[in-house]
């Protein structure tokens, strides 16, 4: 069957599902990414996310919010890394449940490690495109990637919250 609703976009369409997927199968798994402690993509962007936002004093609940993740899930990853001295966590208060999470010299090291690798393996060859890219077009782009990423993560919707598009 010949497939139609994407029209001039099908390879656009097929190259961010790919990505979809094989950054899917990526986020969970443990790698060394350029660093001698291995991680996943999850626990990377948990500590990249700290390191960016170290200033703010953000409690567990509310970096886990801007991630886009459970606090359940930030937790366990904030664990692992504490665990093999990558984080650091303070209590900010007299509250036992206000942590402030701060990422370790260690941690910040692997940090530095990785995105030498990253670089190197593929955000240089990105990087280097989007310079040719103007501006604009690369805002449109993000819109497009976020809208996707949006809509990956919606949940069951109710019949009320389905719109019925008619493609002819």
């Amino acid at each position: 069957m010949q497939l139609t609703w994407m029209g001039k976009y099908r390879d656009f369409v097929e190259k961010l599902i790919k990505y979809g997927n094989s950054y899917a199968q990526a986020y969970k798994t443990e790698g060394n990414y350029g660093t001698d402690i291995p991680f996943s993509a999850a626990r990377l962007q948990v500590l990249e996310y700290i390191l960016e936002n170290e200033e703010k004093n953000q409690n567990m609940v509310e970096i886990a919010s801007r991630l886009g993740i459970t606090p359940s899930a930030f937790s366990k990853n904030v664990k692992k890394m504490t665990d093999k001295g990558l984080l650091e966590k303070y209590h900010a208060s007299t509250n036992k449940k206000d942590v402030i999470i701060r990422v370790s010299s260690l941690g910040k090291d692997a940090y530095n490690q990785y995105v030498e690798f990253a670089c190197r393996r593929a955000y240089n060859q990105i990087f280097e495109i989007l310079d040719g890219i103007p501006e604009q077009y690369i805002s449109l782009f993000t819109k497009i990637l976020d809208i996707s990423a949006n809509e990956t993560q919606l949940k069951k919707l109710s019949e009320k919250e389905i719109t019925y598009i008619k493609i002819e």
